[in-house]
């Protein structure tokens, strides 16, 4: 494809996914707009999440994904506590219900404050993680339960933003490794309240030195001028690489 009369090699393009979009196919629609098939992405998301999706495109791009991955992840969560699903977040079907304890901020900061600092975490059975060759979600949604080893991450921070006790819903931020699983963690806090808990939202706002504020809206890219939104979020991958 031609770009100002240049033919187009490479480049890095921040996306702020949707909601209810997979990963692929925002990759999918990219390797459209540009005309080329190297196109990957650096951490997928699932459907329902929303926020920073890095997409390389082209071979001088996609030779850095692993380095892009491997920085610091920032998410921002929505917790319902007293439900838990089958996957841990709100694509699953109920599985229990709990009445949620009176709390105060202070007993919320204090169970959150627990789970900082490095930790062991198994992918859930629905995840992305592989056992040979196929994600988990491809077995467990045939109702097979494939146990993974749990892998060591870390959570820098976790902040709460506010706390609704009519539902139950609890709004955090959350700063961790790659490798973390944020619907693990939900559950967990759920768990150490006594009441079980799932991840009702989650947007991630950074990853490494990118933020979601300086990406391109995912849905623009799906307009008739795709295209166009699509470049005007283009970092060249000698500065993303500076970037990271």
């Amino acid at each position: 494809m031609l770009i100002d009369g240049q033919e187009f090699v490479a480049g890095v393009f921040p996306v702020d996914k949707p909601r209810g979009m997979t990963s692929f196919a925002v990759v999918r629609r990219v390797r459209h707009l540009l005309g080329i098939r190297k196109v990957g992405h650096a951490g997928t998301l699932d459907p329902f999440a929303t926020g920073l999706l890095i997409l390389c495109a082209g071979r001088p791009a996609t030779r850095h994904i692993e380095h892009f991955m491997a920085g610091r992840k920032e998410y921002r969560a929505l917790l319902q506590l007293g439900v838990e699903t089958e996957t841990q977040d709100p694509e699953g079907r109920v599985t229990a219900r709990a009445p949620v304890p009176a709390l105060s901020l202070e007993e919320i900061r204090t169970c959150l404050g627990e789970f900082v600092g490095r930790r062991m975490q198994a992918p859930p059975p629905f995840s992305a993680a592989k056992h040979k060759g196929k994600p988990l979600y491809h077995y467990a949604r045939r109702g097979i339960v494939i146990a993974k080893e749990p892998r060591p991450v870390e959570v820098y921070s976790i902040d709460c933003l506010g706390y609704d006790p009519a539902p139950g819903r609890l709004d955090i931020t959350v700063s961790c490794s790659r490798g973390t699983y944020i619907r693990v963690l939900a559950a967990e806090i759920g768990a150490r309240i006594g009441c079980g808990a799932h991840l009702l939202e989650l947007r991630r706002t950074a990853s490494g030195a990118f933020s979601v504020d300086e990406s391109v809206d995912g849905e623009r890219l799906f307009a008739d001028n795709g295209l166009h939104h699509l470049l005007a979020g283009m970092i060249p991958v000698e500065e993303a690489v500076k970037k990271w």
